[in-house]
């Protein structure tokens, strides 16, 4: 009988072909709940909200006295406000609830104590400092982390200070390792002549557990076709996946790719790798099953090339890869030219260079992998480097610094929230990244090259436009991409049932109302003057005007728990928290960029989720948004 591979396929080719295989396969994952405690390295199946706010409470920031701010106005060194405690004061600590009607805090440092319960004061207070005002940290109903991430300590404790205390995430794919051969024994101290101790399983379960999947290990299965296919029954029944070690060559007794093929299908046998050539892919029971050979070094090449890719579909996470940087070879490295190789090098810095030597090529050289610091990828095709040249290495002992996270700094919407939980699911090993500066933020990261993205939403007075001004005015020198998003509905959140009777406006500047404002810069603040202008109004006479925050949600939250009777917001934020909501004017909230960045693939991925029917059904769920053409680009020049 003859034997021979069926391929000898390029290392990515193999790799595409092999995962569109395995994404057709439509197998529905399982997906557990657990305890928040207890979370830690799992990923999540979907989006975590939180459930209170943090703090849930106006809190005191410092110990000291907490008052009214207003009854402190006037005070200086030549003329001191002297209060009373019980009457107009109250002592408190730090984390202490701020008694009602009491809106500031005076640091002790700053309080001179007179006796008889009576206080000094040299200068005035502001209205809310030193308070940590309720959702400082976290909104109720705000996304705390979205689907499809690991969860690391900090977001524990985020998910903890929320109120969450059970989490739904994927359950850890379980991977079953065949290992098989007449001569292999489980590991002893003394193992006879012929006699092979088999530790690959050991290596790989160790590897499988680092990515985050169960390893399961079934005993030592002899090189009999049968008993193969009897165990590869049985770990593709209980299994998520199956790697069949070794017997993937073409030797004499090496049944692997007879066993795969008989019980389902051989996607590829052969890859143009080295070491790593004899790998199978295939199929059984709609279960990737992997033949990987049989040398440890081979074995753990197709285990980083292959399995940990198949791992990040069954995770529905990115894995992290080490990190590349460049050395010089201190000697030359000679390769074949039918492989793509993988060769272990030594590193060490001499005279500020990053020198690389090659250790033992050898597939059965596992030492080699313990000593190496870096492994250098030689392509199809090359004879190899010669020594003094400048290479990329694949570092082996540093934690890879690769950043395909999708920056938007700008003004805050919820749906950048909707967005970065499909950008999880549906463009695995993408994240997006924002922080909430406000509109003219946003412009200014731009300007200076901190942001792949802002979001904006800018009033041009003069015309009634949206943006366009703002680009031309603040980013001329630059070609600019504006990235069509959606109008939306901004207006007053007020209290539930309306009880303070707020129809307007020009209701803020009654006694008693208390105004809770966003943050300088923001597209909704400028809004805001610009209508207190249009109707002839004081931002004077608005308690509360300078008391800001930088988040819809972050007012939304204030206006709900009765710290404050109104803030100026977007629709999708009252219904969050459940407040009325008296409508304004609809506004142009959109997405800026340099035209030169259009075709990064984070962002093209980002625009994908703008333009698809979930992101649109997701927005819908929300409300607040006139959803018209997302995605549209205009060039600004």
């Amino acid at each position: 009988m003859s034997y021979e591979y069926l391929n000898n396929m390029e290392l990515n080719e193999a790799l595409q072909r092999y995962l569109e295989v395995i994404a057709s396969l439509n197998k529905n994952q399982e997906t557990e709940e657990i305890a928040v405690k207890d979370s830690f390295g799992r990923i999540t199946s979907e989006a975590v909200y939180a459930n209170i706010s943090s703090p849930h409470y106006n809190a005191s920031a410092m110990d000291g006295i907490a008052l009214l701010a207003k009854s402190t106005f006037g005070a200086t060194d030549t003329t001191p406000v002297i209060l009373t405690e019980g009457i107009d004061y109250q002592v408190v600590d730090t984390g202490d609830p701020i008694p009602d009607p009491y809106d500031a805090v005076v640091m002790v440092e700053e309080v001179i104590q007179l006796g008889n319960g009576q206080a000094q004061l040299l200068s005035a207070a502001s209205p809310w400092q030193n308070i940590r005002q309720i959702g400082e940290d976290i909104c109720a109903s705000e996304m705390i982390i979205p689907s499809n991430i690991r969860i690391e300590p900090a977001a524990i404790g985020a998910m903890l200070a929320g109120g969450v205390m059970k989490v739904k995430v994927w359950k850890k794919p379980v991977v079953g390792l065949i290992p098989t051969g007449d001569e292999i024994v489980s590991p002893i101290s003394n193992p006879k002549s012929g006699e092979i101790i088999e530790f690959n399983s050991s290596i790989f379960s160790a590897m499988l557990q680092q990515w985050g999947a169960v390893p399961k290990v079934y005993d030592i299965v002899p090189d009999k076709f049968d008993l193969i296919k009897s165990a590869v029954k049985k770990a593709a029944d209980e299994c998520d996946l199956v790697i069949l070690n070794a017997g993937s060559s073409a030797g004499r007794e090496d049944f692997s790719t007879q066993v795969i093929r008989e019980m389902g299908s051989v996607i590829i046998h052969g890859i143009a790798i080295k070491p790593g050539k004899p790998a199978i892919l295939g199929v059984v029971n709609e279960r990737p099953v992997i033949g990987v050979p049989g040398y440890p070094v081979s074995g753990m090449i197709v285990m980083e090339k292959f399995v940990k890719r198949l791992l990040e579909i069954l995770l529905h996470s990115g894995l992290r890869d080490n990190v590349q940087t460049k050395a010089i070879l201190s000697k030359k490295v000679v390769s074949s030219l039918k492989y793509q190789e993988f060769v272990r090098m030594k590193l060490g810095n001499v005279d500020g260079k990053l020198i690389a030597t090659a250790l033992n090529r050898g597939a059965g050289v596992v030492t080699s992998l313990v000593k190496a610091d870096a492994i250098l990828e030689i392509p199809l095709n090359c004879e190899g480097y010669e020594a003094g040249q400048e290479v990329v290495v694949e570092l082996l002992k540093q934690e890879r610094d690769i950043n395909r996270t999708l920056v938007i700094i700008g003004s805050h919407d919820p749906l950048i929230d909707v967005a970065s939980d499909l950008m999880n699911k549906h463009s695995r090993g993408r994240y997006i990244s924002s922080a909430h500066v406000g509109s003219m933020g946003g412009i200014m990261a731009i300007k200076r090259g901190e942001a792949h993205l802002a979001a904006i939403h800018l009033l041009d007075e003069e015309t009634g436009g949206y943006n366009l001004s703002y680009i031309k005015k603040y980013l001329g020198e630059e070609k600019i991409s504006l990235i069509s998003c959606v109008k939306r509905v901004q207006g007053l959140m007020i209290a539930q049932g309306n009880p303070k009777m707020i129809n307007g406006l020009e209701d803020l500047t009654r006694e008693g109302i208390r105004y809770v404002n966003r943050q300088k810069g923001s597209g909704t603040r400028i809004l805001l003057d610009y209508l207190l202008k249009l109707n002839h109004l004081s931002f004077k006479d608005i308690y509360g005007y300078d008391r800001e925050e930088y988040t819809h949600m972050s007012v939304a939250a204030l206006v709900a728990s009765g710290s404050a009777d109104a803030g100026m917001g977007i629709y999708s934020a009252a219904r969050i928290y459940g407040l009325d909501f008296i409508p304004v004017c609809q506004e142009q909230y959109d997405f800026i960029m340099p035209a030169r960045t259009m075709e990064s693939e984070n962002v093209q991925a980002f625009l994908n989720i703008l333009k698809s029917n979930e992101f649109f059904s997701r927005l819908e769920q929300i409300g607040g948004y006139i959803v018209e053409a997302p995605g549209t680009i205009q060039i600004i020049e």
